[in-house]
Formats: C-alpha cells, sequence, structure tokens
C-alpha cells in the first residue's frame, strides 16, 4: 500500500492549484482519501474535541446494517424463482438458504446495485467538478437503499434513470448532502412508481421465471392481493387464504401467515420482503447511535395504532385485516428502520422524532387501507413527512420556550 500512496503522491500536484487537472482536484481526492486517511489536521492551536463517528464511519455502519437484508434478498430471489416454476421438492431454512437460490438472486440483485452506485457516484462526481467541493460518502447509502426497495425484475436502464434523478432532484439541488429535504431513495423509488408503475409494482416476479410460472403462483405481494380481494368483494383473509392453500410456506404456517411474513418467505422487493432482518439491521442502528429507536418504534406504533383503530370501524373488508399484520406486511419495517431514521430529512428534536415517526405509521396504514391504489402506503407516508419534519421540530422549540419563559417569570 505504500508504494500506492506514492504514486498518488507524485501525481498530486497535477490536481492541486495549478496544475494540469486542477479541476478534476476533488475526483483525485476522493480516491485518495477513500484508500488512505487525510493528512490535513484541525491545527495545533485550541482544544479540538472530536466525536468517535464521523459521516463516513456513520454511512459505512448503516451499510453494513443492510447487508442482513441484502442477503436475504438474494436468497429470496431464488427461492420465489424456485416456487413460480414448481421446482421447490420441500420447504425449510435448507430449501431457502440453498447454493443455488444465492447464485440465482446474486444475477438478478447485484448488476442492479452495482447500477445503482455506478450512476449515483458519476452524478455525484460531476456535480463536485462543477461546484468545485468534495465528495462525500453520503451516497453509499442511498445507493444501497435504493435496489433494495425495487423488485428484482426492474430494468437496469430505469435503476440508472431513478437513482440520477433521486440525487439530483432529491439532494442535489438543495445543496448536496446534509441540505436535502427529501429521502433520496424514497425520491428514486416515487419516480419509478409514477413514471413506470408497471416494472415498480404488481406481479412482478413471475418475470423471473425461465419457463412458464405454475398457475398457483401468482407472484404478487401480500398487499397485492389484499387491494384485489378488496376490490373484488371478496374479503382480505378469503384473498390471502386462497394463495395460503394453493402454496406451502417456507417456514411453517400458511404462505401469507405473520409468522412468514415476519421471517420473509414471500414476494416483494428486494430488501424489504424479512422483517426480521430490518429488526436485525434495527439492531446494529440503535446499539452504534447512528439510528433514532424513538423513530423507529414510533412508526411501529403509530402503524399498529391506526390498524387498531380501523379494526374498530370495520367499514370495510380491508379495515379488518388484523392490526398486527400491517407490521409485517410491505416495506413498513424496512423503511422505519432505513428510511424514516434519515438524519438529514428526519426530525431532529426528542420530541419531534416520536411525533415524526408515530405519523409516518399511521399515514402508512391510512393509505394502504383508504386509497388502496397504493398499496405500499410507506414510501409516500416518509416522502410526506420528510416534508413537516422541519415544521414539527419548529413548534417543538416553540413549546420548549413557551415554557422555559414561563417558568422564567415565575
Amino acid at each position: 500500500m505504500k508504494f500506492l500512496e506514492n504514486i498518488l503522491e507524485k501525481q498530486k500536484p497535477l490536481f492541486q492549484k495549478g496544475g494540469k487537472f486542477e479541476k478534476f482536484y476533488y475526483l483525485f481526492e476522493a480516491g485518495e482519501t477513500f484508500l488512505f486517511s487525510p493528512a490535513h489536521t484541525a491545527g495545533k492551536k485550541g482544544v479540538q474535541v472530536r466525536d468517535a463517528i464521523d459521516l463516513k464511519r456513520m454511512m459505512m455502519t448503516v451499510v453494513i446494517a443492510m447487508i442482513p437484508c441484502l442477503i436475504w434478498g438474494i436468497f429470496n430471489v431464488g427461492y420465489q424463482h424456485q416456487i413460480a416454476t414448481g421446482s421447490l421438492t420441500e420447504g425449510g431454512f435448507a430449501a431457502f438458504f440453498n447454493w443455488d437460490n444465492f447464485l440465482f438472486g446474486a444475477r438478478w440483485v447485484l448488476p442492479i446495485v452495482l447500477v445503482s452506485y455506478a450512476a449515483g457516484g458519476a452524478v455525484e462526481a460531476t456535480v463536485a467538478v462543477i461546484r468545485k467541493h468534495p465528495i462525500n460518502e453520503g451516497f453509499l447509502v442511498t445507493g444501497m437503499l435504493i435496489p433494495l426497495i425495487v423488485p428484482p425484475t426492474i430494468p437496469l436502464w430505469q435503476v440508472a434513470l431513478a437513482t440520477v434523478f433521486g440525487v439530483l432532484i432529491g439532494k442535489e439541488v438543495f445543496g448536496g448532502t446534509g441540505m436535502n429535504i427529501l429521502n433520496v431513495a424514497m425520491t428514486a423509488r416515487a419516480f419509478l412508481y409514477f413514471a413506470y408503475p408497471s416494472q415498480i409494482s404488481g406481479e412482478v416476479w413471475t418475470q423471473l421465471a425461465d419457463k412458464t410460472p405454475i398457475d398457483a403462483y401468482s407472484g404478487a405481494t401480500a398487499l397485492a392481493v389484499a387491494y384485489d380481494s378488496s376490490i373484488s368483494g371478496t374479503s382480505v383473509q378469503q384473498g390471502l387464504s386462497e394463495v395460503n392453500n394453493a402454496l406451502a410456506a417456507p417456514f411453517g404456517g400458511e404462505f401469507f401467515s405473520f409468522q412468514n411474513m415476519l421471517i420473509g418467505g414471500i414476494p416483494g422487493s428486494i430488501g424489504e420482503t424479512s422483517t426480521l432482518m430490518a429488526l436485525l439491521g434495527a439492531l446494529i442502528l440503535i446499539g452504534t447511535g447512528v439510528g433514532s429507536w424513538k423513530i423507529i418504534f414510533s412508526v411501529f406504533a403509530g402503524a399498529f395504532a391506526m390498524g387498531t383503530i380501523f379494526n374498530l370501524a370495520g367499514a370495510n373488508e380491508f379495515m379488518n385485516v388484523p392490526a398486527e399484520y400491517h407490521l409485517v406486511m410491505g416495506g413498513l419495517a424496512f423503511g422505519a428502520v432505513f428510511m424514516a431514521t434519515d438524519p438529514v430529512s428526519a426530525a431532529q428534536t426528542d420530541v419531534g422524532k416520536w411525533i415524526y415517526g408515530a405519523l409516518i405509521g399511521m399515514l402508512t396504514v391510512l393509505i394502504r387501507v383508504v386509497n388502496p391504489a397504493y398499496p405500499e402506503g410507506i414510501m409516500l407516508a416518509v416522502l410526506f413527512m420528510n416534508v413537516f419534519a422541519p415544521l414539527i421540530d419548529y413548534y417543538v422549540v416553540e413549546s420548549n420556550k413557551k415554557r422555559r419563559l414561563a417558568r422564567a417569570t415565575v
């Protein structure tokens, strides 16, 4: 590594002020600081108090927390392919954690990850050259989040287009990392959802089959089955039961049982199917102090509370879905752990985090039930509350000021 460091040091004058490639200095710096520790210091005068974690470590911690969801998603792609083609001979963990499943899933998932990082990295580098500012590590997380919230059959050109849109419109127009008001990955997914709805939602998993899928397998997610049942006039439970009777769950019970949806042997976007893996990521984020447990807990609490309210109302079949099912259906868990906790676009005050998270959970279930045309409500709920997060913090701070002023005048 010393040999490589010496080569970079020799080339460095070409990129510094007055050098031949001065305008590409920040591209050079990005590569140098990625490989080696920066040479600059904070100065010799005065007391320098530094945290043990910086932006790069924080971003890498979030990426590490997403690895369980990524690995699970790769296995699940292969497993769902076996179900679709009727080649599955037995269920259980042994059939799920199968080397063939992993290889098949990796063939579909890894290109999406590579395209996401390449497209987003190109935008970050271009903007850094134009604006003459350093390339930061913010896209390390976004580049992984985008692949995990799309289906495995998404065309790669759409991944690239959505990533460019998300980075430019969701972040760079506001000034870059730390300045965005919207979650970048959710912005990219919203673009795909409204621009190319047939590729981002619906019965997409059957496209993985290398032969005609079996009749019993439609590839629909639990939320899609619930939506179809509600508009056809049958109960959601009946719609789920039809799938349950046709397919065996990989981890015991019925296919769309609470247990199977909690563990994650179901169709869905690559990283969202396993609530268990999302919760494992939550433990990593909370344990390292990177993610807010207040937001994560309040999202689940808000969703459960709204589900319970709908259960009591019972005005339509969708309202009768058990409240606890909403916690493991769709991408609620993944969104609560990795999207709602975005330290830039989320609420910053302690009280604001409780309000912000609870409203995301409640809005998610509200969108699912009242407007099932958008069965995955977490996307719209997070983006909507991103906009209102500063307002929540403002009123929380104002309320604190009023209480302190009242005490000061006593």
